[in-house]
């Protein structure tokens, strides 16, 4: 059987994809494996069943083989791929190979492409009770994941985690710690406490018991039935204890909550205001939850309005962003290397904490299933109305920010070490910068586009790339129909496609222009376009950043003395000869190269400070030979001039 070549780049016409898509139309990840097959089933199999089981799922195809980014089809007959079948049900079976099966039937099946047959494995996220998937009966030195370059294997400190997540009969916030007393507790922050639950819930029974009672009922002090030992637990200690009796290697030494303000453009600032354990206050939950969340409630609008004849001064955002809040708190694994991470920027909110998703992300979105890391801390919140139970708190969150008419929340999951981010924009998927920027860049011609087209090259504008995964939280379609319409952008030279450690990503075209022969600065752009009609209207929140606006060329005064230093080149601009240093030819050059380059990517390569390179670069666009498309993280720069 002849061997045929296909781009693993090319996702255009793809027949193996489309086949795929077509065999698992349900199949959520976008994560490829391919393996050639033709001297036997491959050994390496089982670590990729292994990580992808442990990660997000994803498909392994048998009988293909990467060759210098070219795809080549080994050939399988029917009676070897009949021989592969029987070969991974014995020992998917087996637990000297791995200690769970994970598919059924419907799972494995043969695809046809261009006449030759590829064997296909798809291999569903393990839940949190199943994990970790390893191989043989020894999970340590035998589990992997999997990150954008490949299986890995897991350090033994991520197996430990993964096992203590799968105990549902235990939770880590439940442990009791060994020599901790009432002592070990701030009591003034157990009486704000009370206070806040007294005004929540005026008459509960509990707010007559005294503080190890309470403690009890809320879970931060607890008796062990069976080893009849009782003591504070980590729960009790986190919400109210003392920072140094929590920092205590028996308790989270790596407890370090952070709140950063970032609301300034200068990039020399890292941050306009910081709370974090500096000293001044007693560092637990319960006072960093009383000092942070007025601020980020603060920033949000609070219009006059009237319900049942009271003036509400929360809207569905605040709860949504309280239940996003209290989320990282609650689902933080404190046992887990590195710290809780609060940001609030002019456009979007930030909370990342350590861990691990226990939920595949499918079912993160879909909200309704429960599975709290640390359920006693969400006890405590819930006892002062600031949490949410039974799986309605994603909800919460989508439904505030659906309220706002803002871009819809997003989970960015990290490995080595364990991290989730969940990021609030506060802007609008068609934010009327944004739509400016994509008619300068294309054209009046993209106001034949959809809606779901001019979504797709926003949230390309706004994040710098995009993926299929990401757009089926965005988009109310199919991964099948997003994927036509990528291939659709890509066909009509709106987006490039790429390769990301076997994802594929789409980023904006920025040779557009040159490649399409658009004149910019004669570009009309219609007032009353079909952009215009789909584009919501928005207020800025906190402020916009200082800088450039989208559209805005500066050009040197008339009569302005160029300078005449050694060394400086001229280049021309619609005619006009502007003068540049060797250094500002030289950024150029390497932003036509890169033009996602920093600051300090620059800065690291001349080996000089950042401040040296941010003047070049303040000149170069006070002079209209650069300009910035998109926001700071994500955007890129495009050069306005001729060299």
């Amino acid at each position: 059987m002849e061997n045929k070549q296909l781009s693993i780049f090319d996702f255009l016409d793809n027949p193996l994809l489309a086949s795929l898509i077509g065999a698992f139309p349900n199949n959520e990840s976008e994560e490829l494996e391919y393996k050639s097959a033709k001297l036997g089933f491959p050994d390496d199999f089982w670590k990729t069943y292994s990580a992808f089981a442990n990660t997000s799922g994803g498909l392994i195809i048998l009988g293909v083989r990467e060759k210098h980014d070219f795809l080549q089809f080994d050939g399988l007959d029917a009676t070897t791929i009949s021989r592969y079948k029987k070969h991974f049900w014995d020992n998917v079976n087996n637990l000297n190979t791995t200690n769970i099966n994970l598919l059924t039937d419907k799972d494995i099946k043969v695809i046809n492409v261009d006449g030759h047959d590829l064997l296909a494995f798809n291999i569903p996220t393990a839940t949190r009770v199943q994990r970790p998937v390893h191989l043989t009966r020894q999970p340590f030195e035998n589990t992997y994941k999997r990150n954008f370059e490949g299986d890995y294997r897991c350090t033994r400190e991520e197996v430990r985690r993964m096992l203590a997540d799968a105990d549902t009969t235990t939770h880590p916030d439940s442990r009791i710690l060994e020599g901790y007393s009432i002592d070990d507790i701030d009591l003034n922050s157990l009486k704000q406490f009370r206070q806040l639950f007294a005004a929540a819930k005026t008459t509960h029974p509990w707010l007559t018991l005294d503080n190890i009672e309470l403690l009890s009922k809320l879970g931060g002090y607890r008796k062990d039935r069976v080893s009849k030992k009782e003591g504070l637990t980590l729960a009790g200690v986190l919400m109210f204890g003392k920072e140094s009796s929590i920092i205590d290697p028996e308790c989270a030494p790596n407890f370090f909550p952070d709140f950063r303000e970032v609301l300034s453009a200068d990039p020399e600032i890292r941050w306009t205001d910081r709370i974090y354990p500096d000293g001044t206050w007693e560092a637990n939950l319960f006072q960093f939850y009383l000092k942070v969340w007025p601020r980020l409630s603060a920033s949000l609008p609070k219009p006059f309005q009237i319900k049942e004849g009271r003036r509400q001064d929360e809207t569905p955002a605040h709860i949504a962003l309280r239940e996003a809040f209290i989320n990282a708190l609650v689902h933080t694994d404190y046992s887990a290397p590195g710290n809780l991470v609060i940001e609030q920027k002019t456009d979007t909110f930030q909370f990342s904490n350590p861990g691990t998703l226990l939920v595949s992300l499918r079912q993160y979105y879909q909200g309704g299933i429960s599975e709290c890391r640390n359920p006693s801390l969400q006890k405590m919140f819930l006892m002062i109305g600031g949490a949410e139970k039974a799986g309605s708190g994603v909800s919460k969150i989508m439904q505030g920010w659906q309220y706002a008419h803002w871009r819809n929340p997003y989970i960015i999951i990290e490995s080595q070490p364990d991290r989730i981010i969940l990021e609030l924009p506060m802007f609008s998927i068609l934010p009327d910068e944004t739509l400016n920027d994509l008619r300068h860049l294309f054209g009046e011609q993209i106001d034949a586009l959809g809606k779901d087209e001019l979504t797709i090259l926003a949230a390309c504008h706004i994040e710098g790339e995009i993926s299929n995964s990401r757009l089926q939280y965005m988009l109310d379609k199919h991964r099948t129909d997003i994927t036509r319409t990528l291939q659709d952008l890509c066909k009509q030279g709106y987006l490039l496609s790429d390769n990301k450690g076997r994802w594929t990503i789409y980023h904006l075209n920025t040779k557009y222009s040159q490649e399409n022969h658009l004149d910019k600065e004669h570009t009309a752009v219609p007032s009353d376009s079909a952009i215009d009609n789909l584009s919501a209207d928005i207020t800025p929140i906190i402020g916009l950043e200082s800088g450039e606006k989208s559209g805005e060329k500066s050009s040197e005064k008339s009569g302005e003395k160029s300078s005449e230093k050694s060394g400086e080149k001229s280049s021309e601009k619609s005619g006009e000869k502007i003068h540049l240093t060797n250094k500002q030819n030289e950024i150029l050059k390497l932003l036509i190269n890169n033009n996602r380059l920093s600051v300090s990517d620059i800065a690291e390569l001349w080996e000089v400070n950042d401040s040296t390179v941010q003047r070049h670069f303040e000149n170069l666009k006070s002079k209209g030979a650069i300009r910035r498309m998109g926001p700071d993280k994500g955007g890129f720069w495009e050069v306005l001039i001729n060299l």
